[in-house]
This record gives structure tokens, C-alpha cells and sequence, in this order.
């Protein structure tokens, strides 16, 4: 039987990708390695958000090419969102690779890798499904699934923001049918799994192209700074799929989406998060900046206070609700000006996390056409300023907790043999006991805070072990994912 290993760069929906990379090779017959030395087939599943994600792509392909000269047999192949974005020319430049393959190929794996092995020459298959568009469902097998797992609604995105690549490397918006996806939940829960994580590019715009979802309830909040957009309850219909989700799929614990539009935060939304229990308390929702002469330049539709706006008021309807973000510093032509909005605006709002990024020119982008002007050591200086007013309330947030009681969905070991979970509000916790919690709420008392995370004792008598007695050992390595 023939191993396979996959290398994961990227976001969420890289992970998730490469997840169905290995179900589509394990019901081909092959089988899945963490050993590299081990593996018959090694699959690149890339990012190219940022530049430096492809030069990790291009050390790791060098890398792969040493082993390759020991084992000629060895197949190596590229999947993702650079294997989109490069297509044949990554077969010129690193002819290690055999396989280029886009995100809407995955089921075409197994057929390209037998050609492979009977002596094709490399293959490149990167064609958008825009006709048919394909959603490849997880296959959980009960006792083999981990508490969370991801569930995709939609890809592809129509924003157009001048800086990113993703409508050039993921294409058009393409929404999957809302009966897939309650479907798919179903599955899921029924084998083990706890949390589920909705995802797309945009995955509050999302659209039931089946048309079978009923109307959400109404919502009657009106957004003061936000006239001029369409916030008519109709734009979206990504509340109506919540509200579906809790009511077919009870047995589900909690659920969360990732990445949302601030313009497709609409009351129906907020509205949402007020009734249903199931909804985390936790929201990433990207700004990018706190400028809005940069905010025009992005082309992000919406303005530093018609964001504001919309983020209080979800706060004002669920108490304790936490948020993080994504910002990109050192865009073309920001000033200290902009920057300095863009700071007061994290101060404003209290981010509790933050992905924060240098700007870096990427391919098809309309913001090719501005000069990257603001140099690197500015660059950086912007990004160790931003990190350090997150932090700052990231660790207010984290002593706030200390001595409140928190439950937490148990996601496996830690690294110091211990168990992991997270909080209704994504607060990471450490805890000990003495037998496996995993893939249960369990309550906990939180009693320090470190600078990402929080200590606790599990309150349960039975299975309780106080945080002095720990036993500190190994956990079982896995790959990062990049």
C-alpha cells in the first residue's frame, strides 16, 4: 500500500483542504504517513496570501528534491492556492514537482498520481468548477473524529479588496446547498465531533443556491453610519443556515464561522447570536485598517466607524462576546496618520487577538499598481506597535478570568501532558485530571494566566487534579499548520 504525507501552509481552509486530500487518497487504497522518509507521495498544500508562503513552498520543494535524488520514485506534488496562482509555471522553475493541483481538483488526485507512477510527465490541473462547482464532504468515522472539525459553505470570493489574491487563486463566490451542509453537520456530530467551525472565504455572504432554507426571523437594528450599503435582510441568508443548523443538529455543542465580512454583519446576524445558544461567543471579524482613505484604497465597502458600529452593537447584544482581527500594516502610501487610526481603532474596540501582516505585493492584485513605499523597517516597527496594544488587552482579558468558572470543550493533550480546550470565548485553557476529558464540556476554575492561555482545575471530585500535582511528560508531536 502506497504512503502519503501532506505539508500544510495557510488558513483554515488550507487545513481543511488538506484533510480532504487525505480522504480522497485513503479511499484510493493509499495509506497516511507523518514520516517523510516514509512516504510514496509527499503533497504541498499552499498559501499565497502572503509572499513568504511561497518562499516556505520553494525551500520545502528544494528540500523534498534531495530526498527525491535517494528515491526517484518519490512523488511530490503541489496543491493549493500558489498551485492555483502558478500553475505551469511552477513546473518550469522547480522541476522536482510532479502534480500542480487547485483547490477544485482534489478528486482528480488519485487518477493524476496513477499516471504519475506509470511515467507521465508533470500534470497541472487547475480548473475552477464553475459550472458544477464541487464541495468534497468529510467522511467521519465514529471514534476516529476529532472534538472540532470544519465544515465548508461556500468558496471563492466577489470583494475584490485591491491587495488580496484570493479571487484570482479560489475564483468566483460558488455556495454549497444548504442540505449538504446540514447534512455533513449531521454526519459529523453523530460520529464524535462537538464544535463545528463554518468556512469561506466570505462565509457571511452566503446564498442557499437550493433555495430550501427558511427566513431567518426579522430584524429590525439600523446601522446609523451604514446608509449607503445594502443591508437589507435579504443580501444574506447566512443567518437562515444558523438557525437551521441549531434546529436539525441539537446534538451539536457549539459552532463558529470564520472569515466574515464586516458589510455582511447585519442585524439579522447580531440578532442571530442573541438567540441562538449554540453560537460561540467569540467572533474574528478582519478591519484591516482604521483609515479610511486606506480603507477606499483596499476597496473594503465599509468605513472605520460604520465597522465600529457594527462590531458594538453585536457586543451590546451578547455580553462578553470577545472579537479578533486581521490588519495589514505598511500598506502603499500609509502615513503615520493612518496608522495611528488604524491603533486607535484596536484600542477602541479591544481586539483580544490579531493576525497582523506586512503589506507585500502580490500577483493579479490591482494594488500592484501602487508603489510599495513604505519601507520594511516601518513595516515592522507598525506590526511590533500593533502586537504590543493586543497584547496588552489580551492579558487584561485573560487575568479578568482568573478565579470565574469557565467551561470548556476539551480538545486533546497539551504539550506538557495535560489537556487543552477552549472556552465559549476561544480563551485557551490547560487543565489536568485523571482520566481523558477529551470531547466533553467539562467545568473548570481558572486560577493563573499566562501570556496566551489560562490554567485551571477541573471541578469534577472524581476526575480532579490539582494544578501542583501535574505530571509533566511528552505530548504526541503532529504537523504544524503554517
Amino acid at each position: 500500500m502506497p504512503a502519503f504525507s501532506v505539508i500544510t501552509f495557510g488558513c483554515q481552509m488550507n487545513s481543511h483542504d488538506s484533510d480532504r486530500l487525505s480522504e480522497v487518497l485513503i479511499a484510493a487504497g493509499y495509506s497516511r504517513t507523518e514520516s517523510l522518509d516514509a512516504a510514496d507521495v509527499v503533497l504541498l498544500n499552499t498559501c499565497s496570501v502572503r509572499e513568504k508562503a511561497e518562499q516556505k513552498l520553494r525551500s520545502e520543494v528544494g528540500r523534498l528534491g534531495l530526498l527525491k535524488r535517494e528515491r526517484p520514485g518519490l512523488l511530490i506534488g503541489v496543491a493549493g492556492c500558489v498551485a492555483q496562482q502558478e500553475g505551469e509555471r511552477l513546473i518550469k522553475t522547480l522541476p522536482q514537482i510532479d502534480i500542480v493541483i487547485g483547490p477544485d481538483n482534489i478528486s482528480e488526485l488519485p487518477q493524476l498520481l496513477a499516471r504519475a507512477e506509470a511515467g507521465s510527465p508533470p500534470q497541472v490541473r487547475t480548473q475552477f468548477d464553475l459550472d458544477a462547482p464541487e464541495f468534497l464532504q468529510a467522511r467521519p468515522e465514529p471514534g476516529k473524529v476529532t472534538p472540532t472539525a470544519f465544515v465548508t459553505v461556500m468558496k471563492g470570493c466577489d470583494e475584490r479588496c485591491s491587495y488580496c489574491v484570493v479571487p484570482y487563486t479560489r475564483g468566483p463566490e460558488r455556495y454549497r446547498p444548504s442540505q449538504e451542509i446540514l447534512a455533513e453537520i449531521e454526519r459529523l456530530v453523530a460520529a464524535g465531533v462537538r464544535e463545528v467551525t463554518l468556512l469561506g472565504q466570505t462565509v457571511n455572504s452566503y446564498q442557499d443556491p437550493s433555495a430550501q432554507l427558511p427566513k431567518a426571523p426579522p430584524a429590525t437594528l439600523q446601522f446609523r453610519h451604514a446608509p449607503h450599503l445594502r443591508v437589507n435582510e435579504a443580501e444574506t441568508e447566512f443567518p437562515a443556515l444558523l438557525h437551521a443548523i441549531a434546529a436539525r443538529v441539537p446534538g451539536l455543542k457549539r459552532l463558529r464561522y470564520t472569515s466574515p465580512h464586516p458589510r455582511h454583519l447585519t442585524s439579522s446576524l447580531i440578532a442571530a447570536h442573541t438567540e441562538l445558544a449554540v453560537l460561540a461567543k467569540h467572533v474574528h471579524m478582519p478591519v484591516q485598517s482604521g483609515s479610511d482613505r486606506l480603507l477606499k484604497k483596499m476597496i473594503r465597502r465599509y468605513s472605520a466607524e460604520e465597522y465600529v458600529e457594527r462590531v458594538s452593537a453585536l457586543r451590546d447584544a451578547v455580553p462578553g462576546l470577545t472579537l479578533s482581527t486581521d490588519v495589514i500594516v505598511g500598506f502603499p502610501s500609509e502615513t503615520e496618520e493612518d496608522f495611528a487610526a488604524t491603533l486607535e481603532l484596536v484600542k477602541a474596540v479591544g481586539f483580544v487577538g490579531l493576525f497582523g501582516f506586512k503589506y507585500s505585493p502580490r500577483p493579479h492584485t490591482p494594488s500592484l499598481k501602487l508603489a510599495d513605499d513604505v519601507p520594511e523597517v516601518e513595516k515592522s516597527r507598525r506590526l511590533a506597535a500593533l502586537f504590543e496594544v493586543v497584547e496588552q488587552a489580551r492579558v487584561a482579558n485573560l487575568l479578568s478570568l482568573i478565579g470565574s468558572t469557565q467551561q470548556v470543550l476539551v480538545e486533546g493533550l497539551n504539550q506538557r501532558g495535560g489537556y487543552t480546550g477552549r472556552t465559549l470565548r476561544n480563551e485557551i485553557v490547560h487543565f489536568w485530571a485523571k482520566t481523558s476529558p477529551v470531547g466533553e464540556i467539562c467545568d473548570v476554575r481558572i486560577l493563573r494566566a499566562f501570556k496566551n492561555s489560562l490554567a485551571a482545575e477541573l471541578i469534577e471530585p472524581a476526575r480532579h487534579v490539582a494544578w501542583h500535582d501535574q505530571k509533566v511528560q511528552a505530548a504526541p508531536r503532529a504537523l504544524p499548520v503554517m
